[in-house]
């Protein structure tokens, strides 16, 4: 039998809500949630807060997004050897058409208004509010970043690039193994007087980076965006993505992230 504990339970519970987990680790997390009551209290936190984000309105996307998309996909579909598409058989045609119809109806349904319309400052904002409404938030209490950043060591498949200690203006308070997109993430926590600032670091290959990048930080383009209330600060450094939310003003966002990239001397 497949033994789990509470920090492995807690990193699995984004994948089971999804229904992404095997059948002998699923059958494990139940078993350890029904065991344990401050992992039960984390899982109905969560998902209380999937729910809450479900019923976050979208909208319908323009009719210049929708030919946008058509055009790509036919674009790469025609991208392809043409002998190769007369070799497939009809079911093979009929699937590959049924997997483009899918892509548009998603394109469309993820499609928000321009200050929104990237689904890496949705999934920032929506991970930075797990941050705020959990119980116990910080997996790792901040000892300063020489304490906290080998925390991270086995928990995560890459080391997370990241040398500021925090300071009088930003404390460093923690951290946590957090999940962003479709992949672990580092969550380092930073104040700002009375402000939480979470700071994400994720692999970013294979993200969606269509970023309009509307400032600098050193030598990096970054994109400043606002979502409901939070200011969402992103870039990619080398093969690194950093996204730092929260509800201080854009110019300490701004002061904080200069920070972060300047201490990784590159």
């Amino acid at each position: 039998m497949t033994l789990i504990n509470c920090t492995t339970a807690r990193e699995q519970l984004w994948a089971s809500r999804r229904g992404r987990l095997a059948p002998d680790l699923q059958l494990a997390l139940g078993e350890h949630l029904q065991s344990c009551e401050d992992c039960r209290k984390v899982s109905s936190t969560e998902q209380a807060l999937d729910d809450a984000l479900a019923r976050l309105p979208r909208y319908q996307a323009s009719d210049s997004f929708k030919e946008r998309v058509s055009k790509r996909l036919k674009r790469d579909s025609s991208s392809q050897p043409r002998e190769s598409a007369r070799r497939r058989s009809p079911r093979v045609r009929w699937a590959a058409a049924g997997l483009m119809s899918v892509a548009v109806f998603a394109a469309i349904l993820w499609w928000q208004p321009r200050d929104t319309d990237n689904a890496l400052v949705n999934e920032a904002v929506n991970d930075h509010l797990r941050v705020l409404y959990a119980e116990h938030p910080l997996e790792i209490e901040s000892g300063g970043i020489h304490r906290v950043k080998p925390w991270f060591s086995g928990r995560l498949d890459f080391a997370p690039t990241i040398e500021f200690a925090g300071d009088d203006e930003f404390p460093l308070q923690g951290g946590a193994v957090a999940v962003f997109v479709d992949r672990k993430a580092a969550a380092f926590v930073f104040r700002r007087r009375l402000h939480v600032i979470t700071a994400f670091l994720f692999r970013a290959r294979g993200l969606p980076w269509a970023l309009r990048g509307n400032t600098t930080l050193g030598h990096v383009s970054a994109s400043l965006t606002q979502v409901r209330g939070f200011n969402v600060l992103l870039w990619q450094n080398g093969d690194l993505g950093y996204a730092l939310v929260s509800d201080v003003n854009q110019g300490d966002l701004l002061q904080l992230g200069k920070k972060i990239l300047g201490s990784n001397g590159r």
